[in-house]
């Protein structure tokens, strides 16, 4: 058994579950149901993929796996293979489209299991490099992906997927951030103090940006470290405040974008949710 594959093994007997990859229709029903009840608790919103795509993908010979505690199916991940661009020189890489957990498992590891299963089958057929996307507003997330995983933050993308009608995403805007994880070889992310904070919750947590939109470049000036935090319990504004999460989706925009346009790259987040920029 190589390194990757006793990683996740690791990972998965640590969280109490066994990760597998899933293959008859019944079993793609079953993990259907459960994105749904991640994605659309209790019927709110639209679920977010349907079982027969789930029996195409894998088909096809793209990954669709499953975390089991005992013989209940808790998480579910799916991804598919992305070609090679000879105009970037990308070569072929695995989409992590979608992944999650049931809430009564959820922090318990297995978010890390389901990865780690999915690098070891990507390393298996020749892939080195898996990409997906998170909304960046959900710092905890960024923290995993970055500090966890040991993946980069490549880009940030406005509305990436339109209007979004799930119960989780719908009326929130689908701003996302784009992930690469290099499988051979994770980078580490780093603990920093930031010297300029250009973002931050005011007293009332609502977004206070420390400089305009048109200013935020000049205004990082000559910064080794520039922090942008976010709330850290951006699930629970969404229920309690929306229209105060909204303003959040557009001030992380606003200083997010313009930063890595100009060469500033997220190279940490802080526990208290603070995006670490450096150039």
């Amino acid at each position: 058994m190589n390194q990757a594959h006793q990683e996740a093994v690791r990972a998965a007997e640590s969280a109490g579950v066994v990760v597998r990859s899933l293959h008859t229709p019944e079993q793609m029903q079953r993990a259907a149901e459960v994105l749904a009840e991640i994605w659309a608790p209790g019927g709110s919103g639209e679920a977010p993929v349907e079982p027969g795509l789930l029996v195409a993908l894998e088909h096809a010979g793209n990954y669709v796996a499953g975390a089991y505690a005992g013989e209940e199916l808790v998480g579910v991940t799916v991804g598919f293979f992305g070609a090679p661009d000879a105009r970037t020189g990308r070569s072929q890489m695995m989409h992590s489209h979608i992944a999650g957990v049931l809430p009564t498992h959820a922090r318990g590891g297995v978010g890390a299991a389901m990865k780690l299963h999915q690098r070891a089958w990507c390393l298996d057929r020749g892939v080195t490099v898996m990409e997906w996307t998170f909304d960046p507003l959900i710092s905890r997330n960024a923290r995993f992906n970055l500090h966890k995983l040991g993946a980069r933050f490549a880009e940030y993308l406005p509305q990436f997927y339109g209007v979004m009608r799930d119960g989780i995403n719908a009326g929130q805007g689908s701003d996302r951030a784009l992930i690469q994880w290099y499988l051979e070889a994770p980078e580490q992310a780093q603990e920093l103090e930031p010297q300029l904070m250009l973002l931050e919750p005011d007293d009332d947590a609502a977004p206070h940006l420390g400089a305009g939109a048109t200013e935020v470049v000049s205004a990082a000036g000559d910064a080794g470290v520039v922090g942008l935090r976010v709330p850290t319990d951006m699930m629970k504004m969404r229920a309690d405040r929306p229209e105060v999460a909204a303003r959040w989706r557009t001030a992380l925009r606003e200083v997010m974008v313009p930063l890595m346009s100009s060469g500033w790259t997220v190279t940490g987040v802080s526990t208290d949710g603070t995006y670490l920029l450096t150039r």
